[in-house]
């Protein structure tokens, strides 16, 4: 994920002003000369990162952080907090109109993922209850309009389009049909460039007069640094962008743009993509994403996801299962691909406190889920049922059946009988508080072992 490289030297000068106990005045300039070139070399803007260690090294300096007891958390507490002044003290949210429909109008340059990230938006928006449009403008790339029905139909969401026409009469037709039909959100999905240029701008300020947008939000790649800061400053000034939304934040670019485009431009970022999928789209918020940078975890995020792929419901019906002892493979099967619909593995243990740090040298694939589902699916109906029953002949045809070895099914059905008899401790009164502490319990066990504690075991 961007900020691993921030991340990483940040956490290196904690740990030597940890080291020092009480701290001088020169502990902490020569903390924050390491700060600077660290928030340079992630490619924060200059003038940013020259105001932010400013602040920062003059909130440090003073009597009551150098007398206290723990005067290195009391730094690191004032880098938490800058950060967060940084990107934004506050969750900033869509403008949403007082009368429906609300529009939204995508712009930014070609390439930086403005088509598929609109479709994401939609389906954020349509998970909130709200009922929104997708509206083709994008007239000029080859399949645009295309791209934009195939993400939009995965997306669940209407797209409206006439084909190649003007976009400026796009626009207009498509506001008229989401007034005629009920759609409460008007997604326009606007043409992009290879640069900024005059065509492209007399375009989106015509589209803007017409359809008087209440959300003007421009998609950003974050791989592209300082150029981001850039484009967003060169949008704002020709048409007055309101919101940014980030791009290929998981990639592993060092994500100065996310630190600098707030503080250049005035506009805050609202959501971030986090991967190729629809689903790996977050709201913003810059107290989360601060404590990320700063090895912290990102917890509540990670419940959201949870609860995300997990109904009240659902988790009840397992933490049923769990006390009953009926837990089956099939159980687990389920467990593990709602896993994967949170996000990559890499993504989840970067969320655990304390973990994410741990594990930054191991190269976690997630294929072995995938492993695991090919075990699972080898088995008897039977076999999933009761893998008490499974002996040494079908443990050899569910190996060779699964293209795994009879090692990878004994290790499977030792840790599903660790996992019933750990989950079992869990339940109670409160099922998805007590399943939650469970799962925790159960990643960290996993975690673990991924990290080199426990050898090779298969994750789930």
């Amino acid at each position: 994920m961007a900020f691993e490289g921030l991340s990483e030297k940040l956490n290196n000068v904690f740990k030597k002003l940890k080291s020092r106990g009480k701290l001088s005045e020169s502990d902490v300039n020569e903390a924050m000369r390491e700060v600077k070139l660290a928030l340079l070399e992630a490619d924060v803007s200059y003038k940013v990162v020259k105001d932010f260690v400013k602040k920062v090294s003059e909130r440090s300096v003073g009597e009551e952080v150098l007398a206290s007891l723990t005067p290195a958390q009391q730094v690191i507490k004032i880098v938490n907090e800058e950060l967060v002044s940084l990107m934004g003290n506050s969750n900033a949210r869509i403008n949403f109109a007082s009368k429906p429909p609300t529009v939204i109008m995508m712009c930014g340059l070609q390439g930086s993922g403005k088509t598929t990230h609109a479709a994401k938006l939609a389906k954020m928006l349509k998970k909130e209850g709200h009922r929104p449009l997708l509206a083709a403008c994008d007239i000029y790339r080859p399949a645009a309009i295309n791209q934009l029905q195939i993400v939009g139909q995965k997306a669940d969401v209407k797209v409206f389009e006439m084909g190649q026409i003007d976009p400026v009469i796009i626009a207009k037709e498509a506001l008229a049909h989401a007034k005629d039909y009920g759609y409460d959100v008007l997604i326009i999905d606007t043409a992009g460039r290879l640069h900024v240029d005059e065509a492209l701008m007399d375009e989106l300020k015509k589209i803007k007069e017409l359809t008087n947008p209440d959300e003007i939000m421009l998609v950003v790649d974050a791989m592209t640094g300082q150029d981001a800061v850039n484009v967003a400053k060169a949008f704002d000034e020709a048409v007055g962008i309101t919101s940014v939304l980030m791009s290929k934040l998981d990639s592993d670019t060092r994500g100065g743009a996310a630190l600098s485009v707030l503080a250049v431009t005035g506009k805050p970022i609202k959501y971030v993509g986090m991967g190729e999928k629809l689903d790996d789209f977050e709201q913003f918020h810059p107290e989360r994403m601060a404590s990320r940078i700063l090895g912290m975890g990102d917890v509540l995020t990670l419940i959201e996801k949870a609860e995300n792929v997990m109904t009240q419901k659902d988790a009840e019906k397992l933490t049923k299962k769990f006390k009953e002892n009926s837990f089956t493979m099939d159980d687990l099967l389920e467990q593990m691909q709602q896993i994967k619909r949170m996000g990559s593995m890499k993504s989840i243990i970067g969320m655990l406190p304390g973990v994410g740090d741990k594990l930054k040298d191991v190269d976690i694939d997630d294929s072995q889920l995938g492993r695991v589902e090919a075990l699972i699916t080898s088995m008897t109906p039977a076999e999933r049922a009761k893998p008490s029953i499974i002996n040494p002949s079908r443990k050899r045809r569910i190996a060779a059946g699964s293209g795994n070895r009879v090692e990878d099914v004994n290790r499977l059905i030792k840790q599903f009988d660790q996992m019933q008899k750990m989950m079992k401790q869990f339940t109670g009164k409160s099922s998805k508080a007590n399943l939650r502490k469970a799962r925790k319990q159960l990643a960290k066990m996993n975690f673990d072992k991924m990290a080199g504690k426990g050898g090779g075991d298969l994750p789930f």
